[in-house]
């Protein structure tokens, strides 16, 4: 008998796990975390904040605040032969490359490896979310032939990525517009990243493995990329005058133009593109740069005047990306590292409930053939 098969191509609205981590309530124009709004939680707390309820299912008070802070500055600092692996490898490797590579190779340094408790999942949670940032910086000195920039730890745990990044310490509204990414970035439900990570995790693999996974995912042009795309076409533009006629010539010649539309946020605009259009604001205020600003809205404008699309996140991330002075090569990287407590937290909840994905297919190629014989 053949299976009965509801076939949806890319799995589209097929419920593939129970979470109590988060939800897309796209008719309330709501992202629920632990039963949080997330744009509500952006604009009162801190990416630490998210990560205690991600990984402890509760808002930390400010004692375990800082006991989680004090946690990942113990575990800054990455082994010298992972640096060494960094170093060895070739001047053009993607950046996505290199931090998967990295995150790889972190495994071996880990005596937790193979325990799947509850307990140790969270430490090494917060050994990655330690160490990450760390990658994802000074994979791109090593690149750039640099010395790795050692970690703050009198800073915040934002302010510390951002000025391993860059190098120099951010001011507080820097700092502040940066936090604020990357607990937008966070979670977000079950796109194919998580997904990634949760079907790598149902085979009972460690979450070193389900993250490296992850990241070969979000390497993909069709999941991450997005805003490093849009600040490349933000630059080509060059000014307000020219974004309009940019965009139309793209459409014209049938470019996808990056940054637009969703597969979950079809006839609205992502709450998170807006949380990062009043991030930009501030920024290119106190920049001189609203035209950058300007700029971007006359994108969205004719975006949405001729295909009815609405900014997506990465539209509004990368200019404020490219204001912080982030290098464009590291935008999706930034992004994995800010992902990195929610793919954690889908990673120890599967494991505490596990199921090992094993789907069917719609078979569609030939039967009943038989070989010749000699």
């Amino acid at each position: 008998m053949p299976i009965e098969q509801d076939y949806r191509p890319g799995l589209e609205g097929v419920i593939a796990s129970e979470t109590s981590l988060s939800f897309l309530d796209v008719d309330a124009e709501e992202i629920v975390i632990r039963g949080y709004d997330l744009i509500e939680l952006a604009t009162k707390v801190s990416y630490l904040d998210i990560v205690g309820l991600l990984l402890d299912g509760k808002l930390p008070n400010e004692a375990e605040r800082e006991s989680l802070e004090k946690d990942l500055k113990a575990e800054y600092d990455i082994p010298e032969a992972v640096i060494s692996i960094l170093k060895a490898l070739p001047k053009d490797t993607h950046a996505m490359d290199a931090l998967r590579t990295g995150i790889s190779a972190l495994a071996g340094f880990d005596k937790e490896l193979e325990d799947r408790s509850r307990e140790a999942n969270r430490r090494k949670a917060i050994r990655l979310l330690a160490k990450v940032p760390a990658i994802v910086a000074n994979s791109y000195h090593i690149k750039m032939g640099k010395s790795p920039i050692e970690p703050r730890k009198d800073l915040s745990y934002s302010a510390n990525f951002l000025y391993m990044i860059t190098g120099r310490v951010p001011s507080e509204s820097e700092a502040k517009a940066f936090d604020q990414s990357l607990m937008v970035y966070s979670e977000h439900e079950m796109p194919n990243s998580t997904f990634a990570a949760r079907v790598i995790a149902s085979t009972q693999s460690d979450l070193y493995g389900a993250l490296t996974g992850s990241v070969a995912s979000l390497k993909g042009t069709l999941h991450g990329g997005a805003n490093e795309a849009v600040m490349k076409m933000l630059l080509e533009a060059g000014d307000q005058s020219q974004i309009e006629p940019l965009i139309m010539k793209k459409l014209k010649n049938k470019e996808r133009i990056m940054g637009f539309g969703h597969r979950v946020y079809m006839k609205k605009m992502d709450p998170r593109a807006q949380l990062m259009k009043q991030a930009l604001l501030k920024l290119a205020d106190e920049k001189g740069r609203h035209d950058l600003y300007e700029m971007c809205e006359i994108g969205e404008d004719v975006m949405r005047r001729e295909k009815g699309l609405y900014p997506n996140l990465d539209y509004y991330a990368a200019p404020v990306y490219y204001l912080l002075d982030i290098p464009i090569d590291l935008y999706t990287p930034v992004f994995l590292a800010a992902r990195t407590v929610g793919i954690s937290a889908h990673v120890i909840e599967q494991h505490e409930n596990n199921r090992l994905f094993r789907p069917r297919i719609r078979y569609m190629g030939p039967r009943n053939l038989h070989p010749r014989r000699s």
